[in-house]
């Protein structure tokens, strides 16, 4: 057993249009370096985190890896201490499940240092209560997909029933990142309470319609269905650019565009590589014109999620 492991955690794209809180993939890019060590005493213990100019806090109780990892620790029954170092490789509030990554690691680390107690996909509760510290909710559409990798699809919570979903192998994601924050419990506020039965079955039948697309690999269905009516039409004001954004990804050829997670990333589902790499430059050239700098990632669906990058 392994005294020391580092693991990479993969960005996510939650939501996925008509998904709200339900639905999410991984991409292979961007994502966070976790280190974890066993160490002595009984305490979580988090020694560095690099890469988010100081706004996160090294106190395990107010950090979404430190939490994570006592959640499991007091589970388990298990005194045990272990050092953790965070090194963030993708922008705090951009929407792309920055502390879902981060809880998700680190939970997945500490389990493998631990002899592998347990299961992969048993380690979402806990990695859950890392979210419930980061944004006030213990939602499990961004941490299932960056643990568990592929397509994921949360189908309850009370038991949690996660659902692993097929995908077409040359589904590709272009995600665009403006350089502005948007915190999750500031987006969820701007939110109806209510919503028409219109727009209800829209949303669903919409949901429906993209799952069985992944499914049947039917390209146009995936693009039919990959519309948004309840949440996107409000969330994107407060996106710079939204509609321009969106446009250019739909014109280079893009399946679908809406906001991953709860903004201000910007993401398009596109067939094949190319077509990924012309909507990302469209959206970027697009946002240009706002005065809005911006980061693009091209990636395929990430099937691995999690992963052990070194150990000894």
């Amino acid at each position: 057993m392994a005294d020391s492991i580092t693991v990479f955690a993969p960005a996510t794209v939650a939501n996925v249009a008509c998904g709200f809180d339900a639905l999410g993939f991984a991409l292979h890019k961007p994502g966070d370096k976790i280190v974890a060590r066993l160490i002595s005493g009984n305490e979580v213990v988090i020694s560095k985190i690099t890469g988010e100019e100081g706004k996160l806090p090294l106190e395990a109780d107010r950090n979404t890896a430190g939490v994570s990892v006592k959640a499991l620790l007091q589970k388990l029954g298990i005194q045990q201490g272990i050092e953790l170092e965070i090194h963030k490789q993708m922008p705090l509030g951009s929407g792309l499940g920055s502390s879902s990554a981060s809880s998700g690691g680190a939970v997945f680390a500490a389990n493998e240092l631990l002899g592998r107690p347990l299961e992969k996909k048993e380690l979402l509760p806990f990695a859950m209560e890392g979210e419930r510290i980061a944004c006030g909710a213990a939602h499990a559409d961004n941490v299932a997909p960056s643990l568990l990798g592929g397509f994921t699809l949360v189908r309850n919570y009370h038991p949690l029933d996660v659902i692993t979903l097929p995908f077409p192998e040359d589904l590709f994601c272009a995600v665009i990142h403006p350089h502005v924050q948007i915190l999750t419990e500031d987006s969820r506020r701007v939110l109806r309470r209510r919503v028409r039965m219109e727009d209800a079955i829209t949303q669903w039948s919409n949901l429906g319609g993209l799952i069985s697309g992944l499914y049947e690999k039917d390209y146009d269905r995936i693009a039919a269905s990959l519309t948004d009516v309840i949440f996107e039409p409000i969330r994107s004001l407060l996106i710079p650019g939204f509609d321009q954004i969106k446009a250019a990804a739909i014109q280079s050829g893009a399946l679908g565009c809406s906001i991953s997670g709860s903004g201000p990333s910007v993401f398009a589902l596109c067939r094949g590589s190319e077509t990924a790499e012309k909507a990302a430059k469209n959206m970027q050239d697009n946002l240009a014109d706002f005065g809005l700098d911006s980061d693009i990632y091209v990636s395929a669906i990430n099937p691995h999620g999690t992963v052990i990058i070194d150990e000894n």
